[in-house]
């Protein structure tokens, strides 16, 4: 399933052309987490990752509406079920007062895909959008799963540059992915097995 609940849309909220307005390409900095301080970004202010809880529904859903244009944002009954679905998986960070951003994943190890990666206005350019897929591809590499897909707009140099930096390869083109009318890059990557445990 694509993002946003049918296919043909994507998960990227990092938009330029028809997405502007949306979340913009983020900076990786360094700097103190208040969780995984080994993999430490800059956020300029107390926001720490955890997981997503069912009163976190309503800000996500109103994020989601802020990041995407009408009509490639999720309806609340379609972000509900993606949420809720036993392959799900969603990492909320966040300060004390608001969400400062989500990602939400599917996955059948060892394939798992990024429905959606968004993060606030206030909060862009401060690396939470990186600490938040560095987070996510640990845990999804821990349960197993060795690749990653998503579909980002061919014309969205910003997420384009994003994943790329990231580690994602443009793998196919998706004609007509978005709205009917925009093309789309599917783009993947390969996780590396963790290391094993040793006693």
């Amino acid at each position: 399933m694509s993002q946003n609940g049918t296919a043909g849309q994507s998960p990227m909220s990092l938009q330029s052309g028809p997405w502007a307005g949306s979340c913009p390409a983020r900076r990786v900095d360094r700097g103190p987490w208040s969780r995984n301080p080994a993999r430490a970004y800059n956020l300029g202010m107390t926001v720490s990752l955890r997981s997503y809880d069912p009163h976190d529904f309503a800000a996500l859903h109103r994020l989601d509406q802020a990041c995407f244009p009408v009509g490639i944002s999720y309806s609340k009954i379609t972000l509900h079920y993606f949420l809720t679905i036993s392959s799900a998986d969603c990492i909320v960070a966040a300060d004390d007062k608001r969400i400062a951003g989500f990602i939400l994943t599917e996955e059948n190890p060892p394939l798992a895909h990024v429905i959606t990666l968004d993060v606030a206005e206030a909060y862009r350019g401060q690396g939470v959008g990186s600490a938040l897929l560095v987070e996510s591809e640990r845990n999804l590499g821990l349960r197993g799963v060795r690749s990653i897909l998503l579909e980002t707009a061919v014309e969205n140099e910003a997420a384009v540059a994003f994943w790329k930096k990231h580690g994602y390869r443009i793998e196919a083109v998706l004609k007509r992915y978005y709205l009917s009318r925009l093309d789309a890059y599917e783009m993947g990557k390969r996780l590396l097995a963790p290391p094993p445990i040793t006693p």
